[in-house]
């Protein structure tokens, strides 16, 4: 039997995180934090709407995972994100002790390989699902952007 819920199907659910960051003037990065085929978080950039800097998508989302399941380690939990996390999302990512993270787009300035940023050596990372969607709201989001200065 096929499983409908695979890494294509939440990575879709943090796409429209994506979007609703988009919608309201926000970098469009989405997130959702994923246990036993259940989302338990789910979040997107909210910098600008909170005037924070820590206000990522990924930062959200592992708060609402952790107030859910009433602890700080996200042990068996998968996090879904449209953007490779930075090296702020991912030094979170390391305490939190997160199972798997899984992102669309790569982000060759500041995305926490580049930077040479670790995470937990137990903690699986798979990178390029829907990457081109992921990329193109970026891209999009980025020249509507310039086109409004």
């Amino acid at each position: 039997m096929v499983n409908p819920y695979d890494d294509n199907y939440f990575m879709k659910k943090a796409l429209q995180e994506a979007q609703a960051a988009f919608e309201i003037g926000e970098v469009p990065v989405g997130a959702v934090v994923v246990v036993k085929n259940r989302i338990i978080g789910r979040a997107h950039n909210l910098t600008e709407k909170l005037n924070d800097v820590t206000a990522h998508a990924e930062m959200q989302a592992i708060t609402a995972a952790a107030n859910f399941l009433g602890g700080k380690y996200l042990h068996g939990c998968t996090l879904y994100v449209t953007l490779e996390p930075c090296q702020m999302c991912a030094g979170a990512l390391y305490w939190s002790q997160i199972s798997k993270i899984v992102y669309g787009a790569s982000d060759l300035e500041r995305g926490f390989m580049v930077m040479g940023t670790t995470l937990h050596p137990k903690t699986e990372v798979v990178g390029g699902i829907l990457e081109g969607e992921s990329a193109e709201l970026l891209k999009r989001f980025f020249i509507q952007k310039r086109n409004l200065n």
